[in-house]
């Protein structure tokens, strides 16, 4: 397929592909902003099950290690990773633990 003279081609600084944020930089700080609001979504949808006493500690915490944390790192097994993005991670990681332990 021949694209032509006539096609306009928009050169954009990041792009999502395949739910993943991908910078013109190669930096993973546009995936991981999109993360953390992927694992705080995920959070809000388990609060009933999170903050139920009725299930133990260590399920709620398989709970929110399978579907919480791996929401929010899916993909970062190809991410360039930065100190700040780690801390970025961690700091919403612990909010939200917060988050949950309060609404108990």
């Amino acid at each position: 397929m021949d694209i032509g003279a006539s096609a306009n081609l928009e050169v954009v600084d990041k792009f999502c592909y395949l739910r993943d944020m991908l910078s013109v930089d190669g930096d993973a700080d546009a995936a991981v902003e999109v993360r953390i609001p992927t694992g705080w979504n995920k959070c809000r949808q388990l609060v009933p099950l999170l903050t139920n006493r009725d299930i133990s500690l260590i399920r709620r915490g398989r709970l929110y290690s399978s579907c919480v944390q791996s929401s929010m790192l899916h993909g970062s097994e190809t991410w360039p990773f930065r100190k700040e993005n780690e801390v970025a991670l961690q700091q919403a990681e612990m909010r939200m633990v917060r988050w949950m332990v309060m609404l108990r």
